[in-house]
């Protein structure tokens, strides 16, 4: 009989609970970072690791159930990470559905759930899931150790760094699971060859002007984030334990690179290797650190590749001479958080640029030829009718090759979610209202209005937007035609909501500014102390 298995990594599917029917064509099939990171990280220990990215091959549950019995492995491992952050949270509801299919098929399989959300709630997700563990932190040192506890004769798993666990009845937790130290070692990359690389595609705006939307990679190249914004969740995995409440003292942050040529090794095997031509750069900052984007962009240069690229950055982190360094690389897209149009707003939430800032970066980046992605929220704490229409009239004005538009939410693990809870301001009861295209979605009052007429704004502001005729016209300009028939079948598709409909038994009600009752606004204001 062949050896078992010693490790599963299951990346669960839910585009269809985040997205709706915009997950049917619109939407990324992005390969799982964090499942392939992890399987690496464990084949370095010796483990044999194999992973289901049923989000890619469009596994049920008890699909994925299924193919756990026939591998019978030492330990399954549910994922729970997405396109970005807070898409950790969003997909919590495909995660129990997946740990619950697997413990219906096979009750001793042990199941362990790791990823964001899981790292910000861990004593709650073991109380409320029918996993058997789960793990804090970054998780690897916690996976490897499960297994290999798990292997011995007579198994003790009170020892295995980070671990949640049940011990009569009650949750226990291991010692505290160191970070990471040194990435290019220690972390060694993607297992690419565990993964159904010929599914994943691009997202459709990004690869708007004709573009072929496959294949697709999504890679890291730091961990973390150098910025401690209180409404932001990014933190969580690199955090022991839950995060405090705002006013009390935070971690410090945790931010670590890859280095530039460890990076360009894994650009060289999606290139040489898989034919892969449209890559996201994950990192929730890219554009940050001179040397590093410098040192990726003159490597990807003196290899000639022919790439389509995407990243983030911020108004305040570009610096000069980047941006031809970055079009000479294949960066044709960079996605830029302007968040809010009336200085008030975004001055509250710690985004201290000016107007006059985002006119020129968005200009300066444009200029350069590449396409920017404008990112803005309403609903912010300090929002109200006007000053959320000042942020559209911005996004109007500016004409963005592609916007985002969000409402504001606490996501777990955000400081801002923990004081909410304590404060009892109304958060989704399901965790799919954490995603913004969900029939669920749930996103936070401010201070003057319901979250009801936030969440009908921000939808009433994608349709005026994608249907504008000086955006289209743009869109034509730049990108052709057939890129604005894509634009006009997107709008085409109604997105269901349950609070808009009067579905969704919950009406949050305004939080009064008086001193027995905290705002937003006053919780986000004690975070910059």
């Amino acid at each position: 009989m062949a050896p078992r298995l010693d490790l599963v990594l299951i990346n669960p599917s839910s585009r269809t609970q985040v997205y709706q029917s915009l997950g049917t064509e619109l939407a990324a099939v992005e390969n799982p970072v964090w499942a392939g990171l992890m399987a690496n990280f464990c084949r370095q220990k010796g483990l044999s690791v194999e992973i289901i990215d049923a989000e890619a091959e469009c596994l049920s549950p008890s699909e994925v159930a299924d193919r756990v019995a026939y591998l019978r492995p030492v330990l399954t491992a549910v994922v729970a990470y997405g396109h970005q952050p807070s898409a950790s949270t969003q997909i919590m509801t495909a995660v129990s559905r997946a740990c619950s299919a697997v413990k219906v098929a096979c009750p001793e399989q042990p199941v362990l759930l790791l990823g964001g959300h899981v790292a910000a709630l861990p004593e709650r997700t073991l109380r409320e899931e029918e996993a058997d563990f789960v793990a804090a932190g970054e998780g690897v040192h916690t996976l490897a150790g499960l297994v290999e506890a798990l292997k011995s004769a007579v198994p003790d798993v009170s020892a295995v760094p980070g671990l949640y666990f049940r011990d009569n009845g009650r949750v226990q937790r291991g010692p505290a699971a160191p970070l990471l130290a040194k990435l290019d070692t220690e972390l060694p990359g993607i297992a690419w060859d565990l993964l159904p690389m010929p599914r994943y595609r691009a997202h459709n705006w990004h690869c708007l002007g004709g573009h072929e939307r496959q294949p697709y990679a999504a890679v890291y190249t730091t961990l973390g984030c150098p910025y401690q914004c209180s409404f932001c969740c990014i933190q969580a995995p690199f955090k022991n334990g839950e995060v405090a409440p705002l006013g009390q003292k935070q971690p410090p942050n945790s931010y670590r690179f890859w280095s530039v040529d460890h990076v360009l090794g894994q650009i060289d095997t999606l290139v040489n290797t898989y034919g892969v031509r449209n890559i996201k750069i994950a990192d929730e900052m890219f554009v940050l650190n001179k040397r590093h984007v410098v040192g990726i962009c003159d490597g990807i240069i003196a290899r000639g590749y022919d790439l389509n690229i995407w990243a983030y950055t911020r108004v305040d982190t570009i610096k000069d001479g980047m941006l031809p360094k970055l079009k000479a690389a294949g960066f044709n897209w960079l996605a830029v958080g302007i968040e809010a149009g009336a200085d008030r707003v975004r001055t509250d939430v710690d985004k201290a640029f000016s107007q006059e800032q985002v006119y020129s970066v968005v200009r300066e980046i444009q200029s350069a030829g590449i396409s920017v992605i404008g990112n803005y929220i309403f609903g912010l704490p300090e929002d109200d009718h006007a000053t959320m229409r000042a942020t559209f009239d911005l996004a109007l004005d500016l004409k963005c090759e592609f916007a985002n538009f969000y409402s504001a939410m606490a996501y777990p693990g955000s400081p801002l979610y923990a004081t909410a809870t304590q404060k009892g301001i109304p958060l989704p009861r399901r965790w799919t209202g954490y995603s913004q295209h969900s029939r669920d979605s749930l996103p936070l009052p401010t201070r003057y209005l319901p979250a009801r007429e936030v969440l009908k704004f921000r939808d009433d502001a994608f349709t005026e937007y994608y249907t504008d005729p000086g955006y289209l016209a743009m869109v034509e300009r730049r990108f052709g035609a057939q890129s604005v028939e894509e634009l006009r079948r997107m709008t085409a598709i109604t997105l269901e909501r349950d609070l808009l409909s009067g579905a969704l038994d919950v009406e949050p009600t305004l939080l009064p500014p008086d001193e027995a009752q905290t705002t937003p606004a006053e919780l986000l204001q004690l975070a910059k102390r």
